[in-house]
């Protein structure tokens, strides 16, 4: 995994999926055999969930995680309903995505800051960016179907 508190995560998720589970232990198997198939699928879980947002943000936001500073002409390229809707969304919820998302905080580094940990972060963060692209799709329609670039839905005249 390469990040010793995402390894923690992962592990601890397997820890409770293990108690959640521990009925389905199967005739002849073995606990440890059981429990590597439950800490490798909490792994493989842990690299979709992470890909997944990867994808969600490029789409939401137009992004290229490649590169470090945005093109100049970035900034006007987004649609301007995504500042537009960030106030209507929880405090919580647009506190969270303005720092990831906009000013490239860490997942570890917002949880620090929050006293949450890296996980429930992530899941916030999910739920957060679902809520945005939600009322994007509510507000901008085709736009956001083509990751909100070129936007003219609220842009005035």
């Amino acid at each position: 995994v390469g990040n010793p508190s995402d390894a923690e995560e992962i592990l601890q998720a397997a820890f409770v999926k293990s108690v959640e589970k521990s009925d389905s232990i199967r005739d002849g198997e073995t606990v440890v055999a059981w429990f590597y198939r439950l800490l490798r699928n909490a792994v493989i879980d842990y690299y979709r969930h992470r890909d997944a947002e990867r994808r969600a943000l490029k789409r939401v936001a137009g992004m290229s995680t490649e590169t470090e500073t945005p093109e100049p002409d970035f900034e006007r390229a987004i649609c301007q309903c995504v500042n537009d809707l960030l106030p209507t969304l929880k405090d919580d919820y647009s506190a969270l995505l303005r720092r990831v998302d906009l000013e490239d905080a860490s997942i570890a580094e917002v949880a620090m800051e929050t006293g949450m940990t890296a996980n429930n972060t992530r899941v916030k963060l999910h739920r957060a960016r679902t809520a945005l692209r939600k009322q994007l799709e509510l507000s901008c329609g085709s736009c956001a179907e083509h990751g909100c670039l070129d936007c003219d839905c609220r842009r005035p005249n």
